[in-house]
Order: structure tokens, then C-alpha cells, then sequence
């Protein structure tokens, strides 16, 4: 069994937390989202998660694609 790349794991961290906030409807989970992410995840995260939505994001749900323009951008 081959280890998840870090594109991978960082695409399954995210739409987990998409999943998490799928009940609060879709505008107020975008925003959630990219809160959550903005809060907890270091820099080097969000530049690697947003590098992959730069690329088209495949594998990423709707609500984090959603959020991506609220993503702060690391330096």
C-alpha cells in the first residue's frame, strides 16, 4: 500500500472539514471552512493546499473550492 502524497492528505483534511460544515448550509460552510483552515492550518499547508486549487483542485469538494478566494495566502 503506497503512503498519501501530501496533495492527498491535505485534499482529505479539507473535505473533511467541508463535511463537518455540510449541515450549516452551503454560503455559511464556505466561510467556515476557510476559517477553519485560516485558524489551525500552518502556512506551508495553505500554500500547498492552495498551489493544488491553483492547479484546478482535483479532488477537492465543492465548499472547499468555494472557499478558496478566503484562504489566506501565506507570504
Amino acid at each position: 500500500m503506497m503512503a498519501e502524497t501530501e496533495t492527498e492528505t491535505l485534499t482529505r483534511m479539507a473535505n473533511q472539514i467541508a463535511g463537518f460544515f455540510a449541515p450549516y448550509g452551503e454560503a455559511e460552510a464556505v466561510k467556515e471552512v476557510a476559517a477553519h483552515i485560516n485558524a489551525f492550518w500552518e502556512p506551508r499547508m495553505r500554500r500547498a493546499l492552495l498551489a493544488h486549487l491553483d492547479q484546478g483542485g482535483a479532488g477537492l469538494s465543492p465548499p472547499v473550492i468555494a472557499a478558496a478566494g478566503l484562504i489566506r495566502r501565506p507570504a
